[in-house]
Formats: structure tokens, C-alpha cells, sequence
């Protein structure tokens, strides 16, 4: 049974205020509810509580800090002859992006008592020194792909 063609994913448009493709992904992770003006507020303050001197320097530091916990493989489960195997896989770059985005903001939600806002601030500068919840994330999954290394022929 033949899928036929794939249709070509449409550019997504960016951010009004910083231009940034990354950052409008990045608000709509962060929407809730269809509230997409309150997730570009929460964003917005974010990335003004960064770095408050250049609005392009604020995205280039978060984008740096997404770069930083984007994960070079994963593990994906495969079934052969009746077992499962965990397969490390390399991750496309529009997944680890997505991933990576995930991770920050997961890691921040679990952060309790302060605002969303300044709990992914923080989370953020930790990304871009390469610490923090999100970044050991990246070191669990590297360190799984590493171990279930043996398996990596049945990748097919």
C-alpha cells in the first residue's frame, strides 16, 4: 500500500518582536489554553530579564542556551523477535530543537513558589552555562544511548 507524496511542511512565521523563529516556537510550547497573548508576555519577560541591553543579544542568548541542551541521539524503542531493545537513534534537528525546548520548559514548571517567568529565566542561564535540570536531561539520554550502544544494528 503505496502513502503517496509527503506534503512540504510550511515555513512556520516568526516572532513580531525579535524576528525569531525559535521564539515564536517557543511561545506557543509555552501557551496554555489557547492564551497565546499571555505566553508572549511570560516569554517576553524572560527574555527581557536576560539580558536587557540588546533585543538581539537576548535571542542569540537563548538560542545559544537551546543549542546547548539539544540532544545529538536518542533511544527508541524497537521490537525484535519478541523482545525490546532501546535503540539509539540521531535526532533530526527540528526534534532535538523541539526536545530541547521541552526539556527547559518542563524542568522550569517544576521549579515551585516563583513566577513562570523568572523560573525559566533562571533555567535558561543555566542551559547557556551549560548546567541545570535540562541539561542533565541531555547527559541521561546520551548516557542511555551510550549503554544500549550493542543494539544500534537493529536501527533499521
Amino acid at each position: 500500500m503505496s502513502r503517496g507524496k509527503i506534503a512540504p511542511r510550511e515555513p512556520k512565521e516568526p516572532d513580531t518582536k525579535y524576528k525569531s523563529r525559535v521564539v515564536a516556537k517557543f511561545i506557543n510550547m509555552v501557551m496554555l489554553g489557547g492564551k497565546k497573548s499571555t505566553a508572549r508576555k511570560i516569554v517576553y519577560d524572560m527574555l527581557e530579564t536576560i539580558d536587557a541591553e540588546d533585543v538581539k543579544e537576548a535571542r542569540r542568548y537563548f538560542e545559544e542556551a537551546i543549542k546547548n541542551v539539544m540532544p545529538e541521539v536518542e533511544v527508541r524503542t524497537r521490537r525484535v523477535g519478541g523482545a525490546n531493545y532501546q535503540v539509539p537513534v540521531p535526532v533530526k534537528h527540528d526534534r532535538a530543537e523541539t526536545v530541547a525546548m521541552r526539556w527547559i520548559l518542563d524542568s522550569a514548571k517544576k521549579q515551585k513558589g516563583a513566577p513562570i517567568s523568572i523560573s525559566l529565566t533562571s533555567e535558561v542561564k543555566a542551559a547557556y552555562k551549560e548546567e541545570g535540570m535540562a541539561i542533565k536531561k541531555k547527559q541521561e539520554t546520551h548516557k542511555m544511548a551510550e549503554a544500549n550502544k550493542a543494539f544500534a544494528h537493529f536501527k533499521w
